[in-house]
């Protein structure tokens, strides 16, 4: 017979408690899940193990200062499915286990009551339990040990029927609990979780050409002109003000207006073609001031309730410093020329990239690149927008990102990835807190409901946070250009309640939308020139959209996206959704925003649709109060079926804050 006891012994040690299907993980672990801090985090597994035995579960959590983990029980909801809820106090990254272990004196209990319950005696099983607690007391802490001790001590005095009722009190099982040696214990593989602050979900997005803002079209904007034109920004309801890159602009293949290749003299260039011989991506472009006029703008900023978000675009003009330090960080033609930028049919003349791999790049442009973004960092600079992340290296920014967050965990990157979904979803996988989306085509019910749904309900809503832009300097959406006052209000009202995250390029509040024809591109484009604008120019929404702002702030189920809700409306070019208070997950409602959009910007609409009453756990008779928050007025609407005005003139949607009357249960 061969001796195989080493197998044996090894098997034996293996864990007898199954832990499965953790929830919520990102690819098994592999990346982080996302949350804001303060949120509180459901985690569930299936935890089981062999025979009938009582189980007990926590779910262990540290953050980036914690020595030590953190817990909380976890309990038993059905089919070996167990759950608990924790809640993270600190940004950064976290790590997350579940433990669970054999309930040696919970099992002792279930079945010493099912016996006396039938009658049967129970005698050998009373010494078995206070055997059992003598073990429990010999391997616990004194000041856990001592109260077993002395149930024990008078346990022994008792008849049976005294010690049933000591052995299967609360205040026995809770001593127990507290001496509990964790039998058979076994732990999860641990997964991250990024804790992220409230503006990584949260925020309002401006964003200008601080060129333009002089107010005279042949002066070039300065830092200090922007400094006037806070208070406005700050009025309208922004926490964030978004510039493209302000760093010197090169002089080879410089773009004239309209994206011509023959420029003028006073021409000014794109602000993409990054770098010249006054500096590169750690400089500012000279005409917009100093890095101390630059500091003296995010102070000031601040001190409106704005933060300043840059463009990180890893691009360079042929006049970069980088090209004559660096030869060996870009890619070289036969001819000793480097190839241009391309997305065909666009070209961008203006611009070479970097390679990632090529020779000399790995570790030199990796790590130079990172301090980049350290520099910026150091002057106030918390958020980056980050052009085309999809056509850089995966690799780089998980490292990147990673590294930057593990010294400022409060730094937030937004990812300009207009592109296929595996791609965006990876790049908010590799660290991305936010993403550019599809919203900035979805116009119709069916496609708007269906993208919603996946980014709320699938898998993305733990990773991938949606950033509503209505428009760009790049892009200027056919609808606007065709739809009119009506279009930009409706799109405002759509990001602004479907999306925690919302953005706008200067110009959207003047209803901007005059379009290179056949292109869904700007005529007279900022990107390469000086544009000066009038903001009381008429028809503007500027006062829309500043309510739309407020009604965001003042009422938190509309600061993120994954609470939404859709309810029918019987009208294809009408939609219907509520995002609910703070109730508890599966109660009745108690407050709900509804909104109702009417996605034609021509003509005046009458819908019919269903109030949720059943949200609130109402019949269909049932009466909800109303209070419109555009508007202002109050009103009740009863029964479930009701209808809705739309006048795409006025004001084509609805947001509505739902509550129960005030006396009725």
């Amino acid at each position: 017979m061969r001796d195989d006891s080493a197998g044996a012994v090894e098997a034996a040690r293996r864990p007898r408690i199954a832990i499965e299907a953790l929830s919520p993980t990102v690819d098994a672990g592999r990346f982080p899940v996302k949350t804001i801090v303060g949120r509180p985090v459901t985690v569930e597994a299936d935890i089981f193990a062999d025979g009938h035995d009582m189980l007990l579960a926590d779910v262990l959590w540290r953050g980036p200062d914690d020595q030590e983990f953190r817990r909380a029980p976890m309990r038993l909801i059905a089919n070996d499915r167990w759950r608990a809820v924790l809640t993270p106090e600190a940004i950064g990254r976290h790590e997350i286990v579940v433990e669970a272990w054999w309930d040696e004196f919970g099992t002792f209990r279930r079945d010493l009551t099912k016996k006396r319950e039938v009658g049967l005696d129970v005698s050998l099983e009373t010494e078995e339990g206070l055997i059992l607690l003598e073990k429990l007391a010999s391997a616990a802490r004194p000041e856990a040990a001592r109260p077993l001790v002395d149930l024990i001590l008078r346990a022994r005095d008792s008849d049976v029927a005294d010690r049933v009722s000591q052995l299967l009190s609360r205040a026995t099982h809770e001593a127990a609990l507290r001496a509990d040696r964790r039998a058979f214990a076994s732990r999860s593989d641990s997964y991250p979780l990024e804790v992220e602050r409230i503006q990584a979900e949260f925020a309002s997005w401006y964003e200008l050409f601080p060129r333009s803002e002089s107010g005279d079209p042949n002066r070039h904007g300065s830092f200090r002109d922007v400094i006037r034109r806070l208070p406005m920004i700050r009025d309208m309801g922004f926490d964030v003000l978004y510039f493209p890159p302000i760093h010197p602009i090169g002089e080879t293949n410089r773009k004239g207006r309209n994206n011509t290749l023959t420029p003028g003299p006073a021409d000014v260039g794109s602000p993409y073609a990054i770098g010249s011989a006054e500096g590169g991506h750690d400089a500012v472009h000279p005409e917009l001031g100093t890095i101390e006029d630059f500091r003296e703008l995010v102070a000031a900023a601040a001190q409106h309730g704005l933060e300043i978000a840059l463009d990180f675009a890893i691009q360079c003009s042929p006049d970069h410093p980088w090209l004559k330090e660096h030869p060996g960080w870009f890619d070289w033609r036969p001819d000793g020329t480097i190839k241009y930028a391309e997305n065909p049919p666009k070209k961008y003349q203006d611009i070479v990239n970097v390679d990632f791999y090529a020779p000399d790049a790995v570790p030199g442009l990796w790590q130079a690149l990172r301090d980049v973004v350290l520099y910026w960092v150091e002057q106030g600079v918390k958020t980056f927008r980050v052009d085309n992340p999809h056509t850089k290296s995966f690799a780089f920014w998980e490292w990147m990102i990673a590294d930057i967050r593990a010294e400022h965990p409060d730094v937030i990157f937004l990812a300009e990835a207009f592109t296929r979904p595996k791609v965006m979803y990876r790049l908010a996988k590799l660290g991305y807190s936010q993403s550019y989306t599809y919203f900035t085509w979805r116009n119709h019910k069916q496609e708007i409901q269906e993208y919603l749904t996946e980014l709320s309900t699938a898998d993305p809503k733990h990773f991938f946070r949606p950033h509503f832009f209505v428009n760009t300097p790049d892009i200027n959406p056919f609808f606007l250009q065709t739809s009119g006052r009506a279009g930009f209000l409706i799109r405002a009202a759509l990001a602004t309640t479907l999306s925690g995250l919302w953005g706008m390029y200067n110009g959207f509040e003047l209803c901007e939308a005059a379009p290179l024809p056949g292109k869904e591109e700007y005529l007279d484009s900022e990107k390469y020139e000086i544009r000066v604008r009038n903001w009381n120019q008429p028809g503007n929404i500027i006062t829309e959209i500043t309510r739309l702002n407020r009604i965001r702030r003042e009422n938190p189920a509309l600061q993120t996206h994954l609470n939404v809700r859709f309810y029918n409306a019987f009208d294809d070019m009408v939609l219907c959704f509520g995002k609910p208070g703070g109730s508890p997950d599966g109660a009745p409602l108690d407050e709900m925003i509804l909104v109702l959009i009417s996605l034609d910007p021509d003509f005046e609409r009458h819908a019919t649709y269903e109030l949720p009453l059943w949200e609130f756990g109402l019949p269909d008779h049932g009466a909800l109060a109303v209070e419109d928050l555009m508007r202002g007025n109050r009103f009740t609407l009863t029964g479930k079926t009701q209808s809705v005005y739309f006048n795409p003139r006025e004001m084509p949607f609805h947001v509505w804050r739902l509550t129960r009357l005030q006396g009725v249960a």
